[in-house]
Formats: C-alpha cells, sequence, structure tokens
C-alpha cells in the first residue's frame, strides 16, 4: 500500500458520510438550542449578547480545531491551556519591550510551535505518554509564567493591539473572522492534503502506517507543533481582549477544547474526526454557557452538562466502532 493510499476509497467515502451526517445533526441541536434559549429570554437573540456569544466561542473553537491535530492520532494535548496564558505574557513582554506587533506575534507563534516540538520530541524520542507530557508541561508552564512575570500582571499600551478584539466586520465579531480564517487553512490541510491522510493513517494503526511509508515520529511533531502554534494564536487574541499578559489565565481551556472536540465527533481512539465538528461542538458549549448564564443557572450545572455530553458522545462512538 502506497502513502497516497492509505484507505480504500469505500472506506473514505463511507467516513464522509458519516462525518456529514453528525455535523447536519450537531447543527440541529446547535438550533434547537438557539430556539429553546431565545423562547425562555428574548436577550438571547439580541445583537449584543450574540457578538458576545461569538466572542466567547472563538477562542475555544480555534484551540479545538488545533486539539483535533492531535486527538486524530490518538494523541492528546493537555497543555493548551497553559500555552494560551503563557503565551499571553510572552506577547505583552515583547510589546512592553518595543518589539514591532507584528514581529510580537510571529515570535510568540513560534514559541507555540517550539512547544509543540518539545511534546513531539517527548512522545517519540523519550517514550513518554501523549498525556503525561502535556501534563508536565501544563504544570511547568504556568510556573515559568509566573516567574518571568514574578506573579504579576503585565499591561498591554498598544490601543491599536487590544482593540482589534473589540472590533467588528460587516457586523461580525473580528475573533470570529478569526475562526473562519484558521478553519479553511485547516480544512484544507486535514482533508485535502497527503500529511492529512498521515495524521489519520498514525490513529489508526501507527505500525501499519510505517510500514505504508508514513514517517510515524514526523506525522507526530506536526501534530503537535500545529496544536501548539493554534494555542498560541489563542494566547494573542486572548491578549488583545484582555489587554493584559497574565499567566493564570485560560485555566481549564484544555477540557473545554477536548470537550468541543469530541462532541464535535472526532474519536478519542483516534483517526476519525473533521475540522467542521470541533468548530460547532465549541460554539453549542458557548451557547450551553451562554444560555445559563442569563436563565441565572448555577454554573456547577454548565460543567454537570458538559460532562454529561462527553460521556453519551463518546458511549456511542464506542457502539459504532464496535458495529462497524
Amino acid at each position: 500500500m502506497t502513502t497516497t493510499e492509505l484507505a480504500p476509497p469505500g472506506a473514505q467515502a463511507a467516513k464522509r458520510n458519516y462525518s456529514f451526517l453528525f455535523a447536519l445533526t450537531l447543527l440541529g441541536l446547535l438550533a434547537a438550542l438557539c430556539i429553546v434559549l431565545t423562547i425562555a429570554n428574548p436577550i438571547f437573540m439580541t445583537d449584543r449578547n450574540i457578538s458576545n456569544l461569538l466572542r466567547q466561542g472563538s477562542m475555544i473553537a480555534i484551540l479545538a480545531v488545533g486539539q483535533t491535530f492531535v486527538i486524530i492520532t490518538a494523541g492528546i494535548d493537555l497543555s493548551v491551556g497553559a500555552i494560551v496564558g503563557f503565551s499571553t505574557v510572552v506577547i505583552a513582554l515583547l510589546i512592553q519591550a518595543g518589539v514591532p506587533t507584528s514581529l510580537a506575534i510571529l515570535i510568540t507563534l513560534m514559541v507555540g510551535a517550539g512547544i509543540g516540538m518539545f511534546h513531539g520530541f517527548g512522545i517519540t524520542r523519550m517514550g513518554l505518554p501523549p498525556f503525561i507530557i502535556t501534563l508536565a508541561t501544563l504544570t511547568s508552564l504556568r510556573g515559568i509564567g509566573l516567574v518571568m512575570t514574578n506573579g504579576s500582571t503585565i499591561s498591554i499600551n498598544d490601543k491599536g493591539f487590544t482593540e482589534f478584539a473589540t472590533q467588528s466586520f460587516l457586523g461580525i465579531p473580528s475573533l470570529f473572522w478569526m475562526v473562519i480564517l484558521v478553519s479553511v487553512p485547516a480544512y484544507v490541510f486535514l482533508d485535502h492534503s497527503r500529511w492529512g491522510r498521515y495524521l489519520f493513517a498514525v490513529g489508526s494503526n501507527r505500525e501499519s502506517a510505517r510500514l505504508s511509508g508514513v514517517s510515524v515520529p514526523r506525522t507526530i511533531y506536526l501534530a503537535y507543533s500545529l496544536s501548539g502554534v493554534f494555542a498560541a494564536f489563542v494566547g494573542v487574541l486572548l491578549a488583545m481582549r484582555i489587554g493584559i499578559g497574565n499567566a493564570t489565565q485560560a485555566d481549564g481551556w484544555e477540557l473545554l477544547a477536548i470537550a468541543s472536540t469530541v462532541i464535535g465527533g472526532t474519536s478519542l481512539f483516534g483517526a476519525i474526526g473533521s475540522i467542521h465538528g470541533p468548530l460547532i461542538g465549541a460554539f453549542i458549549l458557548a451557547v450551553i454557557n451562554n444560555g445559563a448564564n442569563l436563565l441565572n443557572v448555577n454554573s456547577f450545572w454548565q460543567r454537570i452538562i458538559t460532562g454529561v455530553l462527553i460521556i453519551v458522545i463518546v458511549f456511542f462512538d464506542q457502539l459504532r466502532r464496535r458495529s462497524g
């Protein structure tokens, strides 16, 4: 089997059909949630609330896309929330030091890529499980960020930088346009490039992928590097929105990213996933959280709902895999 024929055409078509039907189901669920919440509280559909909703969901959506690349390889990245917080510190310090904004953004993205490369090294060269190496990074980055800032907050005084997150284009928040900017090339990469096929092949069976000519280590490096870059990009967007650098920001976002990815149909067992699914999953969570806030529902229930959704979807994913 060659590297361009890593899955039979019939299997590929079946996966595409399943992904399409699942996406329609998610869109139906999202529409139903919006209708119910509008009936429960008409404020939900106001322009101001919809703009807030899009801003809330956008950064988790981008994180979920990066997480998707990793989970498709049957891995996981628990460090993305810490990378977001650390990236706000990096870009705040760079801007404070007088580094041009565009260069500061580029350096921050490179830092994210470097962290992802470190994860790839730990997994492929040191033989560490993805769970362990990324959990260690999660803890370490929080500490490194606090040491760099001495536990304080770094203010960003560049108005052009911080105002971007509050602006809109064609009535749509700029942060949501960033989701589109990221998701389109991500879709092309995952579904229409050989590197995307390699990710699926590694997640399906690493040994078979290796025998087919796929460089498994290189593919894992690529997946975690992309996850790191996406997380660093979210860190840049978060710094724009809050106007500060703080290593403790985005606490728990890694769980929201994983939840969005799983709700979007990406299998935790690897080899199944898409770009559109996690995007919809992220906004389903955003709608649930936003609606719960409008209805004054205890925030603890929001976590319970998210956890139940993950359990149900993973359960049905297991049933589908057994029946297949």
